[in-house]
């Protein structure tokens, strides 16, 4: 399994790493959403986009966008976010999310989603 981290924070992006790794799953990382999508664009084969909401050059909900307008309808999305309340959960899923984890959290909330995704056994 492949796993493409996108997260302005390197702190954030080591912490979901390492989960992720203790999983089984090798991990790429972006800082934004354009430099993720640049990674994608070189590499279709990652099975989930784990992406935090608020990040300069590009925010996560316009590089989700792009990543589905664009046509990457097999990697699944997971948005990993700061951002609580309804109208951005409700917007990310319309966008194309397909699943939203709030930050804080902790592995076992990741794996609870992982799970739901299909990537990893309960």
């Amino acid at each position: 399994m492949r796993a493409l981290i996108v997260d302005d924070s390197r702190f954030v992006r080591g912490y979901v790493r390492g989960l992720l790794e203790e999983k089984g799953f090798e991990c790429e990382e972006a800082a934004d959403g354009r430099a993720a999508l640049d990674l994608l664009h070189g590499e279709k084969d990652f099975d989930i986009a784990l992406v935090d909401w608020n990040m300069p050059v590009m925010n996560g909900l316009d590089m989700l966008k792009r990543l589905r307008a664009e046509g990457f309808s097999g990697i699944k999305v997971m948005m990993v976010t700061t951002e609580a309340e309804n109208d951005f959960i409700v917007g990310a899923l319309e966008a194309g999310a397909d699943e939203y984890l709030m930050k804080p959290f902790d592995g076992e909330a990741m794996q609870e989603k992982l799970a739901m995704l299909g990537l990893t056994e309960d």
